[in-house]
């Protein structure tokens, strides 16, 4: 029996983001903004600044590759990708930035279906690979990466997998 308390989305549109929609750079900036808010994205919502200058940001980057879903005009989900290089293949790489979908239509396979495009823009860039980063304990994500085909990343099982690590400038 389908679940009631979730909103019938028999139509979703996957679409590359054009940012001078405004719907599209509402779209990013408002996913972003419930990403930001949730406990796997910080637990806080985006500051003022950062969300009147995210769409133009985005825009003027040419690596940026920007996914919306949307059921109906309702943004329902958002996949940035931001190209890189594989210095051992010697060729391009897409790595997945954010993958947000909407509380309310989680579980519908949307992330799955984004991520597909995602690997269509990596294949049309010739890419190696499609790289992301994920918390530890976010057991939903990477159960939906592992079905995506993602994996551990390692060159050498005996050194182990890779870590993501950062250092903050500001």
């Amino acid at each position: 029996m389908p679940d009631s308390s979730k909103p019938a989305i028999d139509i979703v549109n996957i679409v590359d983001a054009d940012l001078s929609l405004p719907a599209h750079a509402a779209a990013v900036v408002q996913l972003m903004d419930t990403y930001a808010c949730d406990p796997m994205g910080g637990g806080k919502g985006l500051p003022e600044d950062v969300k009147a200058r995210l769409p133009a940001e985005l825009a003027r980057r040419d690596s940026a590759h920007i996914i919306l879903a949307f059921a109906g005009v309702r943004p329902a989900g958002l996949v940035n990708t931001f190209e890189g290089f594989s210095t051992f293949a010697s060729r391009p790489l897409l790595n997945v930035h954010d993958v947000i979908v909407a509380p309310e239509y989680r579980r519908r396979g949307l992330a799955k279906r984004m991520l597909a495009r995602a690997e269509e823009i990596a294949r049309s860039l010739g890419c190696c690979k499609l790289t992301l980063e994920v918390l530890e304990g976010n057991d939903a994500a990477r159960a939906a990466y592992r079905m995506a085909g993602f994996t551990g990343y390692e060159l050498d099982p005996t050194m182990g997998r890779a870590l993501f690590w950062e250092k903050k400038l500001s």
